[in-house]
């Protein structure tokens, strides 16, 4: 924290709109001080480095670096600062992904600001603050048999597959062989209850799994 015991925020958006957006919210909060603004995921790894804050609020899809890598490449340097995902989307491989990067909570944009600024302060206190939206698709995920929930790696998966990649590709992006890939595409299918990665996709994106 600031010497005037100021909680030190970076704000990582890759839309001026919204970094100014919030900057003049937060502006109006006596312990919170807008310490920097990053436009993509690169650019908030080296502030974060230079200015070292108390909190990062990180958007997650952005243009060089997205936000999940960010938020691994900073708490990887920081262990002392704190990430909160601020986003759009709320599907399933994009609330695993940020979580398991390490994320300290996860809200949605169109959370009133009180909620915003509440948020903040719990995560600076240890807490992990989630959208209602957000923590109500981790209960659904909680109470689906294991058996017919998908895992974080066939997410990955089938997202990349919705962008279109082949399974050579997905492959290579995820360091597996392609057998591997197979035999994951195999268990989606049996577990989303298709026949093909078409299928695969339709029925993720109506079930919120992923999103384009």
């Amino acid at each position: 924290m600031s010497g005037e015991g100021r909680v030190r925020l970076l704000i990582c958006d890759d839309h001026p709109v919204v970094r100014a957006g919030l900057r003049g919210m937060l502006a109006g909060e006596q312990d919170l001080e807008v310490a920097g603004e990053a436009a993509n995921g690169r650019e908030a790894v080296e502030l974060a480095r230079s200015l070292r804050p108390d909190l990062v609020l990180m958007d997650l899809r952005m243009p060089e670096m997205d936000g999940v890598a960010a938020t691994e490449r900073i708490l990887a340097e920081l262990s002392q600062t704190r990430v909160l995902v601020l986003t759009t989307y709320d599907s399933d491989a994009d609330i695993l992904r940020a979580v398991e990067a390490g994320a300290s909570g996860y809200l949605l944009k169109d959370a009133p600001r009180e909620e915003l600024f509440a948020a903040i302060r719990a995560a600076m206190a240890g807490e992990s603050p989630l959208d209602p939206a957000v923590a109500s698709r981790l209960m659904r995920r909680v109470r689906t048999p294991p058996e017919n929930a998908l895992s974080g790696r066939e997410i990955e998966v089938l997202d990349l597959v919705a962008q279109g990649a082949s399974n050579r590709e997905i492959a290579r992006q995820l360091w597996i062989s392609e057998t591997t890939v197979k035999t994951h595409l195999l268990h989606i299918y049996e577990k989303l209850g298709v026949a093909d990665r078409t299928a695969a996709v339709t029925a993720a994106i109506k079930r919120g799994i992923i999103r384009l």
